[in-house]
């Protein structure tokens, strides 16, 4: 049996001229700009130019693009050879999909169409479902294949904020950076969101804090000092907090050793090699900050590919009550409510 693995990431430019239509692509992303296409169109095209030479200064300080795509196609390479090898009675193939920037979905669908699976599997690399993250890859997913006629089944891993081997990740590559430390401050940092957003009912928040609590638990760690804060905020409006600025300057002065975990990034882009190593490690330095250091993102890490593996090959093994659980959809968090089958 044939099977079609989609990972779905953002994407970054892939060179400085890119920077602008990229952000163009995000903004005018209606599950980021939640406005009528005429108002958003031309709101998206202002914003993305008023923001690109901030944006260009930033990829510019990684070397001129993102590395995004290369990171996702080692993630990629290294999950297609693990299904193959776990599930020797299905053939996989992976295929990555970019939100944002290229390779887009009505490019990659040609070559899924090509494959001729059996079964497509829906696998974004957001651990903790969001709507303007892995529901607007699902939705654009689903608009390309009905506009292109290509009907097989589908199914949809929709998010694995306490995965059991997606937390054991986290862990080991925490416990390599602290095991040596006194008197540090653990800052789970994740992506920010409007308020307005949550209250609307997007789980984001709510599954960032499992995921958290779930790796608290697992470090065994007595007297644990740490924080969940947010980053990367935008705009007027009014994000969830704290704020991961305002958390590193506080324990700064305080003189704590400030260790960093993005915590809802899996690869490496420009909020964790810009935002949190060059930006908030000045910040810090600037407040009185005598020790940084920052946990990688998860990468390629053996129990993270493993956490994706499973999660694909076991997804008919869950116990779910069709009551609850809408066919199709595979919540691996087996619980009687997860908010992500009720949101998009």
């Amino acid at each position: 049996m044939k099977k079609a693995v989609i990972l779905f990431n953002l994407g970054g430019p892939d060179k400085i001229e890119n920077v602008e239509p990229f952000l163009f692509n995000l903004f005018n992303d209606p599950a980021i700009l939640n406005l009528p296409s005429f108002i958003r169109f031309p709101l998206a095209k202002l914003i993305s130019n008023r923001r690109a030479p901030i944006a260009k200064k930033i990829y510019e300080e990684i070397g001129g693009s993102s590395p995004i795509l290369k990171l996702t196609q080692e993630q990629s390479t290294a999950l297609e050879k693990k299904l193959n090898t776990d599930d020797v009675i299905s053939e996989y193939k992976c295929f990555i999909v970019m939100r944002c920037w290229h390779p887009r979905a009505e490019e990659v669908i040609e070559d899924v169409k090509d494959y001729n699976p059996d079964e497509v599997i829906l696998m974004p690399l957001y651990p903790q479902y969001s709507a303007a993250t892995s529901g607007s890859s699902i939705k654009e997913w689903k608009d390309i294949c009905k506009k292109n006629k290509f009907e097989t089944k589908t199914c949809t891993i929709c998010c694995y904020p306490t995965d059991r081997n997606f937390i054991l990740a986290h862990k080991v590559e925490i416990i390599k950076k602290i095991k040596d430390l006194k008197n540090y401050k653990l800052i789970f940092s994740a992506h920010g969101l409007p308020e307005k957003n949550i209250k609307k009912g997007d789980p984001y928040q709510w599954q960032v804090e499992q995921s958290v609590n779930k790796i608290v638990e697992s470090l065994k760690i007595e007297n644990l000092d740490w924080v969940l804060s947010y980053q990367s905020r935008v705009g007027p409006l009014k994000w969830i907090g704290p704020s991961t600025d305002d958390i590193i300057v506080e324990n700064s002065k305080l003189g704590k050793h400030i260790v960093l975990v993005p915590i809802a990034f899996v690869s490496e882009h420009s909020e964790t090699l810009v935002e949190l190593d060059i930006e908030y490690k000045e910040l810090a330095d600037k407040n009185g900050c005598k020790n940084y250091t920052r946990v990688p993102a998860l990468g390629t890490n053996e129990n993270f590919i493993k956490a994706m593996s499973e999660l694909i090959i076991k997804k008919d093994e869950y116990n779910y009550d069709n009551k609850l659980y809408p066919p199709k959809i595979h919540c691996p968090n087996n619980l009687r409510k997860c908010p992500c089958l009720n949101y998009e």
